[in-house]
């Protein structure tokens, strides 16, 4: 089954922790769409050997096989996972598979064609997230380098608390993908495997066509999808503003009270 989320053009800058986890999820900031004019820019390396994926499309032989079909990318079907997407004015730019009480939601961007942009990302969402009052901390995991983020939330309670989040991100040719982890993957090892694994067999399509660096590689439905119109959502769908556009999840350990 498929949800859709629509996103607005701009953040509510009223409400610092939704911001953050919505800011740097999606577009519309400029974390992922460019640097400021004037800025200095950091010269990358190439990007790095996949032996383990992500793919580029040409290097799978049948990317349909096993995967669902979003245009830009094929992401991986596993059983019981809900697959959602994400709209930003007519276009889809993102999906999010959700596992029970986990989630990763998948992005791929245009990347200058001899060049990653991972490192550079990094450092740019690390800025913005502390700026935000969060925490960072920058690790090697099983997908490569990562951030884990613990951003400032407001618990249902009123009182402040913080949701663990994981950005995690791969240079390929011509392209980036963006991976953010949530939920108990973020917290527990064993509940991360499938979901860094989905992340892993994605296959991007980047196209032939010109494209700006950091610009979104935009998905489509496969032809057989089942919409739940925005708005709509059933019990198991209430949303959570701090869900980043993956519905209600189990609230576990991922979200700490501050004291």
């Amino acid at each position: 089954m498929f949800g859709r989320r629509k996103k607005n053009s701009s953040v509510s800058g009223s409400d610092e922790a939704e911001q953050v986890v919505d800011g740097v999820a999606a577009e519309d900031t400029d974390e992922l769409t460019g640097l400021t004019s004037g800025e200095p820019r950091r010269i990358n390396l190439p990007p790095a050997p996949r032996p383990d994926g992500p793919w580029d499309i040409s290097e799978v032989g049948a990317p349909g096989e096993g995967r669902v079909d979003l245009g830009g990318i094929y992401v991986p079907g596993v059983e019981g996972m809900e697959l959602r997407v994400e709209v930003a004015g007519d276009a889809i730019v993102a999906a999010t598979v959700v596992l029970r009480d986990s989630a990763v939601q998948l992005q791929a961007f245009a990347a200058p064609k001899k060049e990653g942009i991972w490192g550079e990302v990094r450092e740019e969402i690390a800025s913005g997230i502390t700026q935000q009052g969060g925490i960072i901390d920058e690790v090697e995991g099983p997908l490569g380098w990562e951030l884990r983020a613990q951003v400032p939330v407001q618990l249902p309670n009123g009182a402040s608390g913080a949701q663990l989040v994981r950005f995690v991100g791969v240079d390929g040719p011509r392209w980036f993908l963006r991976g953010v982890i949530s939920g108990q993957g973020a917290v527990q090892p064993e509940a991360a495997g499938l979901l860094e694994q989905i992340f892993r067999d994605t296959v991007v399509v980047r196209g032939e066509g010109p494209m700006a660096p950091r610009d979104p590689i935009v998905l489509k439905l496969p032809n057989d999808a089942q919409m739940v119109p925005d708005g709509v959502q059933t019990e198991e769908q209430d949303g959570s503003r701090f869900s980043g556009g993956m519905g209600q999840l189990e609230r576990g350990p991922e979200i700490t009270e501050v004291r």
